[in-house]
């Protein structure tokens, strides 16, 4: 938006602009005033090259076994605004959907213009088909956690994991203790969480999208990396319970004591690796899950939304779209600071064209618009034109 302000600063500045219907530019009479669409102007740009920038939204809303859609990259692109028209797309077309913002700082319902606040799912206003929207908040997450361990102590925790001789070092800490502590990754847990009821919960069954807006670049590739490094954790604590049960058993053995039938490693331990398993295999299936890279025409965001799909490829997270956003409209002015920013636009255009990351990617050209996208009327403006 403060490059849109801007413009129409520069704009006002400029006696010699009008705005008129031309070649290559087209306006629409738009204003979210309650729900509805009248007064001030969208404008979109139309390139020539805006023809090869279609995002095949056909082949996305027929294909129906592909029913997780994550778009992510840098901080401030518009992920949100996409994420959320997309959402709005689907659903339009007949998909039930659900969208689901995993950014730490929501947007979600300011997209919406709607509180969605709270960690639950609520039925988008505005949409006529089935939508449901959530901001998933840890807060909401760890009073499940207490609620669930019942006031346990770590010490009882690690009891009835078979663990019980280590435990004593940790005295009678409480789990809530620890869940109150600042904890890293504590928005990527959550997220997992959500993502293993939509994927194991009956009642999510008849959602045929899940739209998920991710947070900046360095969260969205933790999110990506937990079930990784969870498998890992839970196999080494398993390893080490069964050399731990094996030298209690020895240790016994050696003074005449009656050997105590020793339990297999934890049940709960063997589920949770499954279900990270799980979470894993859909996040690299390229037949349910396709992640779509968010970016802006400067130089900066290119190189970031080159290095996160190199880091994609490596976790093997399909990638088939690229949404370059905020490309500013031509027009007929004799706006410098306007002509200026197109050049250096269409230069970026070019390097994403010549990156090896990039290149291979579909490119979904995007307008900068002159009026924020809140609302759904807004959202779906902005989904026609951007979800061709």
């Amino acid at each position: 938006m403060t490059a849109s302000l801007l413009l129409s600063r520069v704009s006002r500045a400029t006696s010699s602009i009008t705005i008129r219907r031309v070649a290559g530019f087209n306006s629409l009479n738009a204003q979210i005033l309650g729900g509805s669409i009248s007064g001030t102007f969208f404008r979109e740009r139309s390139l020539a090259t805006l023809a090869q920038g279609a995002s095949h939204f056909d082949e996305m809303v027929s294909v129906d076994q592909r029913k997780y859609y994550l778009l992510g990259g840098k901080g401030g692109v518009g992920k949100t605004s996409c994420a959320a028209s997309l959402a709005v797309k689907f659903a339009s077309h007949g998909h039930p959907t659900i969208v689901v913002s995993t950014d730490p700082a929501h947007s979600l319902s300011d997209s919406f213009s709607q509180d969605l606040s709270g960690g639950v799912l609520k039925p988008v206003q505005g949409v006529d088909s089935t939508l449901l929207a959530l901001e998933i908040t840890p807060e909401t997450m760890k009073e499940e956690i207490k609620s669930q361990s019942g006031g346990k102590s770590v010490k009882n925790m690690m009891d009835s994991m078979g663990l019980g001789m280590f435990a004593g070092e940790l005295g009678d800490l409480n789990l809530e203790d620890m869940l109150n502590a600042a904890s890293p990754g504590i928005d990527e847990i959550a997220a997992i969480s959500k993502v293993l009821q939509f994927m194991e919960s009956p009642e999510y069954s008849r959602f045929t999208r899940i739209v998920f807006d991710t947070a900046p670049t360095g969260h969205t590739l933790r999110l990506l990396s937990l079930p990784d490094f969870y498998d890992s954790s839970i196999s080494k604590i398993t390893k080490l319970k069964k050399k731990v049960t094996a030298a209690a058993s020895a240790f016994k053995s050696m003074f005449g004591k009656k050997e105590i039938q020793q339990q297999e490693p934890s049940n709960e331990l063997d589920q949770l690796k499954e279900r990270m398993e799980k979470v894993r295999n859909v996040f690299r299936d390229v037949n349910t899950t396709e992640f779509v890279i968010v970016t802006i025409p400067t130089v900066m965001a290119i190189n970031e939304s080159s290095r996160l799909h190199a880091s994609l490829r490596k976790e093997n997270v399909p990638v088939h779209r690229l949404i370059v956003n905020q490309l500013l409209p031509q027009s007929e002015s004799d706006c410098k600071f306007c002509s200026m920013r197109r050049k250096e636009q269409t230069r970026v255009l070019g390097l994403i064209q010549n990156d090896t990351e990039l290149s291979g990617l579909k490119l979904i050209q995007s307008p900068l618009l002159d009026a924020e996208i809140r609302g759904v009327p807004a959202l779906k403006f902005m989904g026609d034109h951007v979800w061709r």
